[in-house]
């Protein structure tokens, strides 16, 4: 594959992080895999070691490494109900995992997408199209639609991962990688109506994190890059990092997504509210237009007691019982608090992807 020199100098930065890593993981295994009594940091490795690292990292195809790195642009449709969040243009990086062009990035790059573009390692602009979204777990796989000159990124085993492992952070935009480290493993829940049962949280963060690619040690992917947060840490000290989608989620649905755009099964109720725990309160903080929730009259500034006669105080309380043995059509009640009123509200759910536009799907 022929690179040019800011190509070239990547793959060297790929070389370099990861022998980085693989020398840590040599000389202090018990760091790596979490030793309460190791340090915060780890020690400056001597010459001899960071060699080991680094014959070890030569074993690991840089180029090819490097290959599966692509820039993914899209555009949305007209009147896309995500501009406004989300806005109309949107760049990110996506990670090829098939042999046939198969790419996988984070899901909000391509909703509601008309046009998509990639870049691959040799500068090349490539039309592609959306194969499938989950919003369960926030993947989008798109597929290239002329051939790729790159060999797919194997997929490792997320579930394996400890805090204090070193990863390398791959993207297509910036530096193009980034040492870091896993600081914390743990549930999450997000406003939009998203709940992982763990995330992986890596610090220092990193500036082009949508799509990135969360690479171990051996150089498989782990996780694909959806947000910076304040928090990454789960205790003291409080640090900043990125929250990577673990790539285990991806394994159970990636047929269904290739064969028919979405996971198999019925949809799981979706509600169109978002809201913020305060306080040991839930606080509507926006509504979908249009959506489920704003045509049963929620409106911002409701306070969500409970779902039916379960009370709920937090995110993933209001999710699990919205969700639990309903489907997408269901009917949800909520209790609300609407100024100092109490409310009974009965929300006709729906399947979140029929709220957006059309997009380009195969």
């Amino acid at each position: 594959m022929l690179l040019s020199r800011s190509h070239r100098a990547l793959v060297h930065a790929i070389q370099v992080a990861l022998a980085a890593i693989l020398a840590l993981f040599i000389a202090f295994p018990a760091y790596a895999a979490g030793d309460e009594k190791s340090s915060a940091a780890p020690p400056v490795q001597g010459n001899a070691t960071a060699k080991q690292g680094d014959d070890q990292a030569n074993r690991i195809d840089a180029d090819k490494l490097f290959g599966a790195i692509v820039k993914v642009s899209t555009r949305a449709v007209p009147e896309a109900r995500t501009t406004e969040s989300l806005g109309s243009e949107r760049e990110g990086t996506g990670v090829v995992i098939g042999k046939d062009g198969l790419i996988l990035t984070i899901g909000y790059l391509v909703m509601e997408a008309e046009d998509v573009k990639i870049t691959d390692a040799k500068g090349r602009a490539l039309p592609a199209r959306v194969v499938g979204y989950d919003d369960a777990s926030g993947f989008a796989l798109i597929r290239a639609l002329v051939p790729l000159d790159a060999t797919p990124m194997a997929l490792g085993d997320s579930s394996k991962t400890t805090e204090r492992e070193p990863v390398l952070i791959a993207t297509a935009g910036g530096d193009g990688t980034a040492f870091a480290w896993i600081v914390s493993k743990r549930a999450f829940t997000g406003n939009w109506e998203y709940k992982l049962d763990y995330a992986l949280f890596t610090s220092p963060p990193t500036a082009n994190w949508s799509g990135a690619a969360l690479i171990d040690r051996d150089g498989k992917l782990v996780g694909i890059g959806s947000l910076i947060v304040r928090e990454a840490t789960d205790g003291d000290p409080k640090l900043p990092g990125n929250l990577f989608v673990p790539i285990d989620l991806l394994k159970p649905i990636l047929a269904d997504l290739v064969a028919q755009g979405k996971r198999a099964g019925p949809a799981q109720p979706w509600l169109g509210v978002a809201a913020d725990e305060l306080q040991g309160h839930l606080f509507v903080t926006r509504v979908s237009p249009g959506g489920p929730a704003e045509r049963a009259g929620v409106s911002v500034g409701d306070i969500i007691l409970g779902v039916g006669s379960d009370a709920v105080q937090t995110q993933a309380e209001f999710y699990d019982r919205v969700w639990k043995e309903r489907r997408a059509g269901d009917e949800v009640p909520l209790k609300v608090l609407h100024g100092m009123d109490v409310r009974e509200i009965t929300i006709l759910s729906m399947d979140r992807g029929d709220y957006y536009r059309s997009q380009s799907t195969i």
